[in-house]
Formats: C-alpha cells, sequence, structure tokens
C-alpha cells in the first residue's frame, strides 16, 4: 500500500444501514453547497442551481455531476465559494440504483444513468445546463425526494430511488440528447458480461493484466471479448484497464505524498517512464504536474 500524508480530505455518505444511500443538501443563498478546500468523496454528487448571484461562475439551471473519488474544490468551481446560490445538492451511491458491481468505477461509464458522471473527466466535474422550460420540473423532482427523506413515511425508500431514477433520466437526456427509453437500456442488468469483465479488472488492474488474461478468466477468445465489449460500451477492453489504472493514480497523486514511480507500480506501471507517458497521453500532463495543479 502506499505510504504519505494525505493531501485532500476524503469525505463519506454517513448513511446508517437502515436509511436509503441518499442525501439532499440545499444552498439558501447564505451557505455554499460545497466544503472549502480541495476535497473528494465516495459518493457522487449532482448539484443543481436554482438561483445565483450574476457575479458568480454558475448561473440558474447549471447541473455539476461530480464522480466519487475526483478531486474538486475552487480551482474547479472558479470560486472560493457558492455563497450567492440557491440550489440542492443530491449526494448519493450507485448501488441505490442497482448497479453492478457497484464497487467497480468501469461500471459508471457503462451505466446510462451514471455515465454523464464520467464524462468530465480529468477535470473531476462535468456540467451541464438544464433546459429553461424543464427548470420548474428539476426543482418540483427535488423538493419531493427532499421531502420524502425528510418525513421518512412508509415506502420512503423506494419512493426515494424511484424520484433519484428519473431525475437521472433527466440528467442523461440533457447529457445524451435521448428521448426515450433510458431507463430500459440499463446495460450492466442486461449484459452480466459486462460485469464479469470489470469484476477482473477491478481485483486485478495493480498488477500485470492483458485482454488475454481477461479473456481467459471470463472463458472467452480475446477477439470476441474485444467485440462484445467495444459494441457495448464503445470502448475496448485495454481501454478500460487503462481508465481504472489511471482512476487510482489520480486519487494517490492527490490523497499521498507517494513518489510518482511508486504510484506507478501501485497501479500496473512498473516503467516511471511508460506510466508517465500513459498518464500524459491520457491526461495532458505528467503525474507531478497534475499533482501540483490539484
Amino acid at each position: 500500500m502506499t505510504t504519505g500524508a494525505r493531501r485532500v480530505p476524503v469525505f463519506d455518505l454517513g448513511a446508517a444501514p437502515s436509511e436509503p444511500p441518499v442525501r439532499v443538501h440545499r444552498a439558501d443563498g447564505v451557505l455554499g453547497m460545497v466544503p472549502p478546500g480541495d476535497h473528494a468523496h465516495d459518493f457522487f454528487v449532482l448539484s443543481y442551481i436554482a438561483r445565483a448571484d450574476p457575479d458568480l461562475p454558475v448561473a440558474a439551471g447549471d447541473v455539476f455531476l461530480v464522480a466519487p473519488g475526483e478531486i474538486v474544490g475552487p480551482a474547479v468551481w472558479g470560486s472560493p465559494d457558492l455563497r450567492g446560490v440557491t440550489g440542492w445538492s443530491v449526494l448519493f451511491d450507485a448501488d441505490l440504483l442497482g448497479a453492478r458491481p457497484a464497487a467497480s468505477p468501469l461500471a459508471w461509464g457503462a451505466h446510462p444513468l451514471l455515465a454523464p458522471f464520467v464524462g468530465g473527466r480529468p477535470t473531476g466535474i462535468t456540467r451541464l445546463v438544464a433546459p429553461p422550460d424543464a427548470r420548474p420540473a428539476w426543482e418540483e423532482r427535488i423538493g419531493r425526494l427532499e421531502a420524502e427523506l425528510r418525513e421518512r413515511r412508509d415506502g420512503y425508500h423506494a419512493a426515494a430511488a424511484a424520484h433519484l431514477t428519473l431525475l437521472l433520466v433527466d440528467v442523461a437526456r440533457i447529457a445524451d440528447g435521448v428521448a426515450d427509453g433510458v431507463v430500459s437500456d440499463l446495460r450492466l442488468n442486461s449484459e452480466p458480461l459486462l460485469s464479469e469483465v470489470f469484476t477482473v479488472i477491478e481485483q486485478r488492474f495493480a498488477g500485470p493484466l492483458s485482454l488475454r488474461d481477461v479473456a481467459a478468466a471470463v472463458g472467452l477468445s480475446p477477439g470476441h471479448l474485444t467485440t462484445r465489449v467495444r459494441d457495448r460500451t464503445g470502448r475496448t477492453v485495454l481501454e478500460w484497464i487503462t481508465e481504472r489504472r489511471m482512476l487510482q493514480a489520480r486519487r494517490l497523486l492527490a490523497t499521498t505524498d507517494a513518489p510518482v514511480a511508486t504510484i506507478g507500480r501501485e497501479v500496473g506501471f512498473p516503467d516511471p517512464g511508460y506510466f508517465a507517458r500513459v498518464f500524459r497521453r491520457e491526461h495532458g500532463v505528467s503525474p507531478a504536474a497534475w499533482r501540483d495543479r490539484v
């Protein structure tokens, strides 16, 4: 395991076992919706801006999506805080949607309701805009979710999951221009092969891992596996392996003081030079420069 002082605090959702893994935080124009300073979290965040002061870098209708593990803070938001904003932040775990495997970050990009959250890399945040005529419905939907969690009436677990799902359908329609059928195409629920592939990558990405290794683990030929995964996700198996390694590399660069070469070894790159080249190709800067920017 990597050692070294933690640079960035990581927040958890803090939901009790008896509670649905979703929270709603309201910004009332005085208190901002994000903690001060750079930070990360182990849950998904959807922030919706209802109203904002004209001198702020956000505006009414803005929707911000942040995936677990991504580093956010003043440099990302473009402001030291978000005072002067009215809106909500919805915090949730993927298992509330039945995403499989919830523990694997690779599953997010193949799930149509979670894919928009990973579209903003490497900045750590995705910014969308809700259409003006849809904004009253957004506020009503988030308000209903907030009320279910506050009032805890019979069946509120199921009601909260339903309101969150519909909210994420709205997000997916903005992100992808999909007018119908989003929920019916929950790919991980209809394609167990992806779950197997992502599980293998999750368990073995830190060591030597090739397309042939993954294919052998799931009982398919490398060519057949490549075609199946690319058809379902738009990416190859090797691209998914790299994506998982880069996600872990960013986390370690941000949260530890370990040398870059050590981090490279821990995410499957024993050659420091090759790790640096792959990281630069994916992010446009070297690992050290990315760390300094964070």
